[in-house]
């Protein structure tokens, strides 16, 4: 299948069957779909890695009305969902939300969804989704037919009847009621569970997504050449403690390990790569936020995290729904949650400075040491909201002005395409960044740009609103002066994708190793010494 065909059956520009799941007390009417959601990361857990989703808040569609957000674009209020607390995440059998997911896609195109789980190494039963989505159709089927039965049973006993009739007509309205009841709760059941089943399933892939897992990586540029030292190269570990730049003792004394405190020079290298960055992006059209470092469990497993389980990569708070975030893609994400955003108003170009916090359950050896892998470090995070035609374009853009920025750096690095088994659940398509790191004499990853297409849209219910054609514009209405009220054009959901413009302690690592000199001193890149009070060199302390 071509990437223009994946496109039209695969995401939004496609008719999606619309199945919409209400639950009220024991009504249940349902909701149909797209995308995907969960798979492995890598076994290293070299990422904050989305997993497979759990239940711990309870989200329905239901009719409250969203606030609109005051920054940005005008948007419409959209219906936002009620939120109630699931028994547990493995017993229960209720959603934590509701996801308006493709299962009809799923069903007509099963082959091409059981070779993409394969593909993915997902832990996922496309066969049991198809299954129990013909189930939920055919029950919703025979409850609409019984709720036709008890309002012609109801229309009956309209006017004058004899007593007996009546009475036989309110028996067999009671019989319908019962029965309906019965049939709405297994109706539930089975949605509840196609639901749960359903954000298993991971995004699809680009066609162009090497399949294999992380040593099939596809090597797409090569920029710049590893320099070239004609003395003992040092790590950044050595570097930092020489230059009086990091202190990793004290970060354990006071916080456990994988913590760190940057002083001194190496504090101001962190504020200029903050700083530098946030210019950066903002030059390139970016709307610059500050972002919430907690946010809500289902906002995040609506990205596709999971905040729970044995090997999580999130930080959870004890007694509270809220979760340290390990990526300040999240809260950007659900910054218009539950929204509908004007077509005029896409492509939406975020930003934000934020502090990421990750277990890195699973991470150990010696590439995990020093400043490469923290539990809590700072990072400046682009997410992009776009219409699915654009979201091709945007993923370009993302990863041309990532390669912008690390030539800036003056860094030698290799852009690579990610394999299928790499890729987290919301990803169509990924492509790394990875840096030569000298000191450790290996190239390491420092940013990603990913196309999440419309897997987390539809989790978070960010939808827009296309632009009305010529032809679908309103007449007017001839002898009246008066314009015909003009239907609303139907909305879509959006695409979503994000990319790392400075992950910073690992941009730290590269310009100590990659810039050290024979004297044991640093060159600070020139794009930096503007933020840092114009200082061109770090040097040892005396």
């Amino acid at each position: 299948m071509s990437a223009n065909a994946l496109c039209r059956c695969g995401r939004l520009a496609a008719p999606i069957s619309r199945i919409t799941m209400r639950v009220r007390g024991a009504r249940s009417v349902a909701p149909a779909a797209k995308c995907m959601a969960s798979s492995s990361r890598r076994a290293h857990a070299a990422q904050w890695a989305p997993q497979q989703l759990s239940c711990r808040q309870l989200r329905h569609e239901g009719s409250l009305p969203c606030a609109a957000v005051s920054a940005g674009p005008t948007i419409e209020a959209a219906p936002t969902a009620t939120e109630q607390t699931a028994a547990s995440p493995t017993e229960s059998a209720t959603p934590a939300f509701y996801a308006n997911l493709d299962f009809k896609y799923v069903r007509d195109n099963l082959e091409e969804v059981i070779t993409n789980c394969e593909q993915r190494n997902a832990d996922a039963d496309p066969r049991r989704v198809a299954q129990l989505y013909e189930e939920f159709r055919t029950l919703e089927q025979e409850v609409h037919g019984v709720q036709k039965q008890r309002n012609d049973n109801a229309a009956s006993m309209k006017g004058k009847l004899e007593a007996e009739q009546r009475r036989k007509l309110i028996d067999q309205g009671k019989e319908l009621k019962e029965r309906l009841a019965g049939m709405e709760a297994h109706l539930q059941t089975v949605g509840d569970r196609l639901q749960l089943e359903g954000q298993r399933l991971p995004n699809l892939s680009h066609p162009a997504s090497p399949v294999g897992g992380e040593a099939d990586a596809k090597e797409l540029e090569v920029v710049g050449e590893q320099r070239q030292m004609d003395f003992e190269v040092k790590d950044h570990m050595q570097l930092g403690a020489a230059l009086g730049l990091m202190d990793f003792e004290a970060g354990a004394a006071v916080a456990g390990a994988k913590f760190a405190y940057l002083r001194g020079a190496g504090a101001m290298l962190e504020v200029a790569l903050i700083s530098w960055a946030m210019q950066r992006v903002a030059a390139a059209g970016f709307m610059l936020h500050g972002t919430p470092d907690l946010v809500r469990a289902t906002v995040l497993e609506k990205c596709g995290f999971q905040p729970r389980g044995n090997n999580t990569q999130v930080y959870s708070i004890e007694d509270s729904p809220l979760c340290l975030t390990g990526t300040a893609e999240v809260p950007l994400a659900g910054l218009h949650m539950d929204a509908i955003l004007p077509a005029s108003a896409l492509p939406l170009r975020l930003a934000a400075f934020g502090r990421a916090f990750r277990t890195e359950a699973g991470a150990a050896g010696s590439a995990s040491r020093g400043l490469y892998r923290l539990h809590q470090f700072s990072k400046v995070e682009m997410f992009v909201i776009c219409t699915p035609e654009q979201s091709d374009a945007m993923h370009d853009e993302l990863v041309a002005l990532e390669r912008q920025l690390y030539s800036e750096l003056g860094l030698h690095f290799k852009m690579l395409d990610m394999p299928t088994a790499d890729l987290g659940a919301p990803a169509y398509r990924k492509i790394d960044f990875e840096a030569w790191m000298p000191g450790m004499d290996r190239y390491g990853e420092i940013s990603s740009a990913s196309n999440c297409t419309d897997y987390q849209a539809r989790r978070l219910g960010i939808r827009f609103r296309p632009e009305a054609k010529k032809e679908e514009e309103p007449e007017q209405d001839k002898g009246k002066g008066k314009t015909k009220k003009q239907q609303k054009v139907p909305t879509q959901y959006a695409h979503t994708l994000n990319a790392t413009a400075a992950a910073i302690p690992r941009l730290i690592v590269a310009i100590l190793e990659n810039f050290q000199q024979a004297d044991g001193s640093v060159i600070i890149p020139e794009a930096l010494r503007p933020f840092m009070g114009g200082q061109e060199v770090i040097r040892p302390q005396s």
